[in-house]
């Protein structure tokens, strides 16, 4: 057998590492391609250069206290326009109410979290949600595990998978529920969800949805639009976070200052877990009060971590620096 040239082995061995490594990313929403900056999202919802570098929350949370989603009609027009992606070109359904498809299911989890989905939603890795390739933009399906029977209602509200073999992703919660956040996929039957005929199994009227979001009432201060702030999602702690510094104010600064004073917001979740979690480390730092503020957006409820109120700027400051140096978030100075 003739001898291969010396540059040939490595060419393999470096062939098939590659392939390994692109296997091995089960949870990626669609092919990576090489990209010396950013991926540049063409579209709300469409990026399809997206790298294999998605994970799970480094802390474990109590998926079943997160509810499924809420059936709810929709009064608005829906995302069903026809789009192209890697040179294929789809055509979304009009209607979900009776899709059914048994296939592979996927997750994603924190690179996303956060980013805007294809109907111009924020993607929550805690919600109950999902992308799927053709069903309208919002529809409801349920997904059943068929390893375990395990199934959970969820939101389409986002495009993808873009890998042939797969028919839908999942949000890590509903990947965690279905007991395959761990594996990266699963066989799973997907069925839609007619909002009116399934309520009216369950003898009440379907909920709409509200264009408006509901504020929950909260002894808090609450922060609206009109005031400039916008809210956002908070992606998990570093899982490396520093030692944890502790704080301390001016008692009596603070004890002069009224409710509507200074205030810090910390982080902001849909998993009331992870607000508490985050709740009670910053209780270790600082001598501020620190509350948990509920506001109910698209009818999912935003718990965001706030503290306060704080004397001076200069404490501000002191707090802010002291935050960011244990890796628990970027406090931004919230007013009434």
């Amino acid at each position: 057998m003739r001898a291969l040239p010396k540059s040939k082995p490595l060419k393999l061995m470096a062939f098939a590492a590659l392939a390994v490594l692109v296997a091995s990313c089960s949870t990626s929403r669609s092919p990576s391609q090489k990209s010396s900056s950013t991926a540049v999202r063409s579209q709300p919802g469409l990026d399809i250069n997206r790298a294999h570098k998605d994970g799970a929350p480094w802390w474990d949370v109590d998926v079943s206290r997160i509810p499924d989603a809420t059936p709810t009609l929709h009064t608005g027009p829906y995302k069903a326009n026809p789009y192209t992606v890697l040179g294929k070109t789809y055509f979304p359904l009009q209607e979900s109410k009776t899709y059914v498809a048994s296939g592979t299911a996927s997750w994603y989890g924190t690179k996303f979290h956060g980013q805007n989905t294809a109907n111009g939603e924020v993607y929550d890795l805690y919600g109950m949600s999902a992308a799927h390739k053709t069903l309208p933009l919002p529809s409801y399906v349920r997904v059943t595990n068929l390893d375990n029977n395990k199934s959970v209602i969820l939101r389409v509200n986002d495009r993808g998978p873009f890998y042939s073999d797969r028919i839908i992703d999942l949000s890590y919660a509903a990947a965690k529920k279905l007991g395959y956040a761990e594996i990266g996929t699963a066989r799973v039957k997907v069925e839609g969800i007619d909002p009116q005929a399934y309520w009216a199994a369950k003898g009440r009227p379907a909920p709409l949805m509200l264009n408006e979001p509901q504020v929950a009432q909260n002894s808090a201060p609450v922060i609206t639009a009109s005031a400039g702030t916008v809210e956002q999602w908070t992606p998990p702690p570093q899982q490396h976070a520093a030692a944890v510094v502790p704080v301390q104010l001016d008692a009596k600064k603070n004890a002069s200052v009224p409710a509507s004073g200074q205030y810090l917001q910390v982080g902001a979740f849909a998993n009331p877990d992870a607000a508490e979690l985050l709740r009670s480390k910053l209780s270790g730092m600082v001598s501020a009060p620190v509350f948990i503020s509920s506001i109910v957006r698209n009818q999912q409820t935003l718990h965001r971590v706030r503290l306060g109120p704080i004397g001076s700027p200069g404490e501000i400051q002191q707090v802010q620096n002291s935050v960011r140096m244990a890796n628990l978030g970027s406090p931004s100075v919230v007013t009434e």
